[in-house]
């Protein structure tokens, strides 16, 4: 019999687990305080449980583990990248960036990424596999035991689609969110998605007051169907007519993330087509100035994404230029890798 996952089973799943052994409720409620909060990583820590039922617990389920492999600080704004070794030796990256308000934990999905974004290194090594939810968790409480403080809020914008492996995503929000756990709340959360339409339209369905952020990066297909693969299956009309009805199925304002390429998607006519098409929108914009990669030739331009940023508020949309945090460790947006070489 193939041994379960236990880090990766929530709550109710847990009780419903430890029953089938035998044992009582408050046993369950002991195994998921020492594994979702203090954080062990064998059965033989859990000091308050029976030796008969630790056995059965080996017996039958393992505790998924992730390790540091490398930390890298960055010496300009302190923002902290970690190389996680997976069970199966594969890797992936996790940044943690520090604000007033808090720590941002920006993790992983998967092991590699296939959506093919032309400026992204995530998808450059290919994709291996899925992360169980067990490794989406893991990356906040071994930063948070590494770093010795909390994480507030989490981005799920690092390696991966999120939206490509949604059974262990959404049960990664309801147990990250769960108040038997690390209880942070979905408000805190934000999903990042190249926009795969069906999947949209089926977290809407949860309607999570998570903030979803639309990584757009074109105002039109054309541009879209060169940068983003994803945009030759469901192109920007469709895509906008998923984000329209996931606000009306949850009331959450939507996030669209820009990032501004020299030649590419930053000229006026491109402020202006963008405009257009998020004028019914009560949305928000993220200007990300594009961040290099190795094996492309892309730039940005400080004043062509002020004078983006100045027309889309001319024509009432909001938006913010995103500072970029941690490039000199290669850990801003679209620069995390599954691969051990990348540091």
């Amino acid at each position: 019999m193939e041994k379960i996952d236990i880090k990766s089973l929530e709550y109710l799943s847990l009780i419903e687990n430890i029953g089938n052994l035998g044992e009582n409720k408050f046993r369950a409620d002991q195994i998921y305080d020492w594994i979702h909060n203090k954080n062990i990583v064998s059965f033989s820590d859990m000091t308050n449980i029976s030796k008969m039922l630790k056995e059965k617990l080996k017996k039958n389920y393992y505790i998924n583990n992730i390790t540091i492999d490398k930390k890298l600080i960055s010496e300009i704004d302190g923002t902290v990248k970690y190389l996680y070794k997976l069970i199966d030796n594969n890797f992936i990256e996790t940044v943690v960036m520090k604000y007033k308000y808090g720590n941002t934990i920006c993790v992983s999905s998967q092991v590699g990424c296939k959506m093919g974004c032309n400026f992204c290194a995530s998808t450059i090594d290919g994709y291996m596999r899925n992360l169980n939810t067990s490794e989406i968790l893991d990356q906040i409480y071994k930063t948070e035991e590494n770093l010795g403080e909390k994480i507030t809020n989490i981005v799920m914008m690092g390696i991966g689609e999120p939206l490509d492996n949604f059974n262990n995503v959404v049960n990664f929000i309801n147990m990250i969110s769960d108040k038997n756990g690390r209880n942070i709340g979905k408000r805190n959360i934000t999903l990042s998605t190249c926009g795969i339409v069906d999947k949209i339209n089926k977290l809407a369905e949860f309607k999570f007051p998570i903030t979803l952020a639309i990584s757009l990066h074109a105002p039109n297909d054309y541009i879209r169907s060169k940068t983003m693969p994803i945009n030759k299956i469901w192109n920007i009309e469709e895509l906008l007519n998923s984000c329209y009805n996931y606000y009306y199925k949850t009331g959450r304002r939507i996030s669209f993330e820009y990032a501004v390429i020299n030649d590419i998607n930053d000229s006026v006519v491109h402020a202006l087509e963008l405009s257009k098409k998020l004028s019914k929108f009560d949305c928000h914009v993220n200007l990300i100035p594009v961040n290099k990669i190795a094996e492309r030739d892309y730039n940005s331009s400080k004043n062509n994404v002020s004078r983006f940023k100045d027309i889309l508020e001319k024509n009432k949309i909001k938006c913010t230029i995103r500072r970029s945090l941690g490039a000199d460790i290669n850990a801003a947006c679209g620069q995390l890798r599954r691969e051990k070489s990348n540091l």
